[in-house]
C-alpha cells in the first residue's frame, strides 16, 4: 500500500482522492465536535479543535485510513445558558452524519469511523448508528466511539501517569481538556483564569441531571473537574491514549 502525502480529505484533489482509493485506504474518520462555553479560561472552540487533532492521531493509527472534516457543531443545549454556545437539535446532527456517511460510501470507502469530541454527542452517535448503517451501500458500515464513562477513565489514566492531579478530571474544562487545547491552541488559553468547577459525584444520575436541566445548574463557572495545573506534557499524553482507546474500539 502506498502512502498519501496527505490524511485529510479536504486538502486533497479528486485525483488524490481516487489514487488513495485505489491504493486501499477505504477506511475515513469524521470527528463530532461542538462550539460551546468551556469555563473562563477556554475559547467556545474547543471540542471542535480537538476533533480535527483527534481524527488525525486516530487515522495515522489506523491502516489505510483518511480524515473526513469535522463536524463542528454539536448538540450542546444542556450547555445554552452559556453565551455564544451554538447547538444542533439531534435531527439535524443525525441528518449531517448521514449524508455524510452516505457520501463517503457512495465514493468506496467502506468503513465509515465517527469519534465523539464533545460529551454531548456520545449519545446522539450511539442512536443513529443503525440508521447510517441502513442507509450506505451494502458494502459499506458504520461504526463510532460512544464510550463516555469509558473516555473520561482514559483521561484520568493518562493525567495519573504523569502527576497525582488525576482527581481534577470532571470531563469538561478540566486539567485534561485545558491541556489539551495547550498543545492544540495554546494562544487562547486564558491560563490565569483556570480555576476548580463542580468537583463532587459524576454518577449516571449526575450526568442524567446535567442533560436534563443543563450545565448551569451544577457548575456556574460551567467547568467539570478542576482545570488548575494543566500542562503541554499532559495534553499530549491525553490525546495520545485517547487516540488509543478510540482506535482499539473501532478496530474491534
Amino acid at each position: 500500500m502506498s502512502h498519501p502525502t496527505r490524511l485529510l480529505l479536504e486538502e486533497m484533489t479528486w485525483p488524490e482522492v481516487e489514487a488513495a482509493l485505489e491504493d486501499g485506504y477505504r477506511t475515513v474518520v469524521v470527528a463530532v465536535g461542538a462550539v460551546e462555553q468551556h469555563g473562563p479560561h477556554l475559547p467556545l472552540l474547543v471540542d471542535a479543535a480537538r476533533g480535527d487533532r483527534l481524527a488525525v492521531e486516530v487515522a495515522s493509527r489506523m491502516e489505510g485510513t483518511l480524515v473526513a472534516p469535522t463536524i463542528r457543531v454539536g448538540c450542546s443545549e444542556h450547555h445554552m445558558h452559556f453565551p455564544g454556545t451554538l447547538s444542533l437539535r439531534r435531527s439535524t446532527l443525525e441528518a449531517l452524519c448521514l449524508d455524510y456517511a452516505v457520501s463517503l460510501s457512495r465514493h468506496g470507502f467502506t468503513k465509515i469511523c465517527f469519534i465523539p469530541s464533545h460529551g454531548g454527542n456520545f449519545g446522539p452517535l450511539a442512536d443513529m448508528l443503525d440508521d447510517l448503517n441502513r442507509a450506505v451501500a451494502p458494502d459499506s458500515r458504520v461504526v463510532a466511539y460512544t464510550d463516555l464513562t469509558g473516555f473520561l477513565g482514559v483521561w484520568r489514566e493518562a493525567v495519573a501517569e504523569l502527576t497525582d492531579l488525576s482527581e481534577r478530571v470532571g470531563g469538561h474544562a478540566d486539567i485534561a481538556e485545558s491541556s489539551e487545547i495547550m498543545v492544540i491552541r495554546p494562544d487562547l488559553v486564558r491560563e490565569e483564569r483556570a480555576e476548580p468547577g463542580y468537583t463532587g459525584d459524576f454518577s449516571e444520575a449526575f450526568l442524567d441531571r446535567i442533560f436534563r436541566d443543563g450545565f448551569r445548574s451544577v457548575t456556574p463557572n460551567g467547568i467539570l473537574g478542576d482545570a488548575r495545573g494543566m500542562s503541554a506534557e499532559i495534553g499530549l499524553r491525553c490525546l495520545e491514549r485517547s487516540a488509543e482507546a478510540m482506535v482499539r474500539a473501532l478496530t474491534d
